[in-house]
């Protein structure tokens, strides 16, 4: 599968040419005030790219056409399109449609009325990620499907109204699964939220199933929160391309995901 092309004048995270994956330090990283300037432009731009993306998610388009244009678009802003070789993983975006739970890579699949997609958008502009993702409804969806994704992104919204310095982090998965349960959904374990910044992935890792890591916020700490809540099943099944997960009985999944940043305050969403 040949990846896109990237201008050479494009600054690009280290992982481009080699296809590995992030340095996983023991510390989580704090920001400075100049960390934090460039994970806002990140952010913001991650926002706008997924705005595009959702225009797109129309009966009939194809998750190739999409990968393609959001690709174009991200290195039309000077920035690179951080899931491009991410350990080989090879698109610009990840487009995760009805049972696949995450990492759907685009294809010649047209997306069809009554379907829900999940856009998962994250770039690299100068030297720093900006990640977020949301579920869109394609045409018609039934009610079950429309319930699925609101119920999905209110834990988004719940679990980030708790943040602040000293929350523990095992709370977000307290929130989360304290309201899948109310409405009868189920959290996926297959993945967590994680820091971000100059590397992609890092400490801290953020669990949204119950759990009871240690480890609280601090101000200047950045990470992603992007639960995934699934109709049946959480369990997920890896697909031959070892990138693909799916539910193990076809139930439907959703996720959404923002950037946050820890303030003295409370919390600042980045890609919002």
């Amino acid at each position: 599968m040949t990846r896109r092309l990237v201008p050479e004048s494009i600054i690009k995270p280290p992982y481009a040419e080699q296809g590995i994956s992030s340095v996983w330090n023991p510390e989580v990283p704090l920001n400075s005030p100049q960390d934090i300037v460039g994970l806002r432009k990140a952010g913001s731009l991650a926002k706008s790219i997924l705005d595009l993306g959702q225009k797109m998610c129309l009966p009939g388009t194809t998750t190739e056409e999409i990968d393609k244009a959001l690709h174009a678009i991200i290195i039309a802003k000077g920035a690179y399109p951080s899931p491009l070789n991410y350990s080989g993983f090879p698109k610009s975006v990840c487009t995760s449609v009805n049972n696949v739970i995450a990492h759907g890579i685009p294809d010649e699949r047209p997306l069809q009325d009554g379907d829900i997609i999940n856009l998962d958008i994250t770039v690299y502009l100068d030297g720093y990620h900006g990640d977020t993702s949301a579920t869109f409804l394609v045409g018609e969806v039934d009610e079950k499907g429309k319930a699925l994704v609101e119920c999905t992104r209110e834990t988004l919204e719940k679990s980030i109204n708790i943040c602040g310095p000293g929350v523990p982090f095992k709370e977000i998965g307290r929130v989360i699964c304290e309201h899948a349960d109310k409405y009868g959904f189920s959290v996926s374990e297959e993945l967590s939220g994680h820091g971000i910044g100059r590397e992609f992935h890092c400490h801290p890792l953020i669990y949204h199933h119950l759990n009871d890591e240690e480890g609280h916020m601090e101000t200047g700490m950045s990470f992603t929160i992007e639960p995934i809540l699934c109709q049946g099943s959480p369990m997920g099944i890896m697909w031959p391309d070892q990138w693909t997960i799916s539910t193990v009985d076809g139930g439907r999944s959703a996720q959404f995901e923002h950037t946050l940043l820890v303030t003295e305050n409370g919390f600042e969403i980045l890609t919002k």
